[in-house]
């Protein structure tokens, strides 16, 4: 499918299946598919006739687009798919990675990955198997903010990296939603949020932890009962940099990755929300754009399989960090013990 740019500059965009139509998909990502220059929507996937119905006359879809779960596996016969975005509870991503793999299309897949290390495996291996390029909606990896931060830490601006603090939570809302629910989350705050902050120590060093420590607290039980609601850990890095990370469910404001080096420092508050980042450096402000975080990581994704090339955010990627989360838990169900990391 070809649309024209400039005169002599054809653009060739790809089409995105959402599969799951909740706030995700409705706010932010079929908006942002609007901006993009490398891609298009081109089919649904939902449960709810209404959903179907809405997106279907609001995007000018045709019936042949639109899909249930139980009529999913018929994408392979649409060529006008080229990348399904799963879009579902966190438990739901394998199977729906691997089915949209043996349909022949290209998967992005939401954070965090899925709920266990075997499972990440088998979604790598299944797109790997059918020569489709897996990538994981790590947002923060393609916006300008995040960016600086990376430069200034691999380009030693202040000198090496000692210190690395993130922290990202919110007060969550209804207590009936599938986050709250182990089955479907695989976790609470760690695995929806926290994985951001884990994210940031892991860029921002340009290295992985050796070692890993944690603790949990929980101040309704009711609530909580059968997932996460507020963590903090500490890593080490084989360099010998420190991070401090934290996650909530029932604290709002936190939103910050600090990076401290040896003649300066760089932070970024707000640093994980979908707009309004703001950047600091001890020589000062971070002038940097605004961008539509999911618009950027599309049209990276899209590149990336127009041109054969790599994706920055491969399934390894939502793999380790499910690597590192699974230490965690291990470490808090231990009493806080240390985690060694292979």
């Amino acid at each position: 499918f070809v649309l024209t740019g400039r005169a002599d500059e054809p653009v060739e965009k790809l089409g995105v299946a959402l599969v799951g139509l909740g706030n995700l998909s409705t706010n932010q990502i079929a908006p942002a598919l609007q901006k993009t220059k490398y891609c298009r929507l081109a089919a649904i996937v939902s449960g709810t006739p209404e959903k179907r119905q809405r997106w279907s006359a609001k995007y000018h879809l045709p019936t042949r687009a639109i899909y249930t779960y139980e009529t999913f596996d018929k994408i392979k016969e649409n060529p006008d798919v080229d990348i399904v975005y799963v879009v579902l509870p966190n438990a739901m991503h394998g199977e729906y990675t691997i089915r949209a793999a043996q349909a022949g299309k290209h998967v992005l897949c939401e954070k965090p990955m899925e709920v266990s290390v075997e499972k990440c495996q088998e979604m790598i291996e299944a797109c790997r198997k059918h020569g489709r390029q897996l990538a994981v909606g790590y947002r923060c990896q393609f916006v300008p903010h995040h960016l600086e931060m990376m430069r200034i830490s691999r380009e030693r601006q202040f000198g090496p990296l000692k210190l690395l603090e993130a922290s990202f939570g919110f007060r969550i809302g209804d207590p009936n939603q599938w986050r709250l629910k182990h089955a479907l989350a695989g976790g609470g705050a760690l695995m929806d949020v926290g994985v951001y902050a884990l994210q940031g120590c892991r860029y921002t060093a340009g290295a992985e932890p050796v070692e890993i420590s944690a603790f949990e607290t929980k101040t309704d039980l009711e609530k909580f009962k059968e997932v996460d609601e507020t963590i903090s850990w500490h890593m080490k890095f084989p360099d010998g940099v420190i991070a401090t990370g934290g996650t909530s469910y029932s604290a709002n404001g936190i939103n910050r990755l600090y990076a401290g080096f040896e003649n300066g420092w760089a932070s970024l508050d707000p640093a994980y929300s979908y707009g309004g980042l703001k950047g600091r450096t001890s020589k000062g402000e971070m002038d940097l754009p605004q961008v539509d975080h999911f618009a950027a990581e599309l049209d990276d994704f899209a590149q990336c399989i127009l041109q054969n090339k790599p994706t920055r955010v491969p399934g390894e990627t939502g793999l380790q960090d499910l690597k590192i989360t699974t230490a965690i838990y291990d470490s808090i169900r231990s009493g806080g013990k240390t985690i060694q990391l292979a």
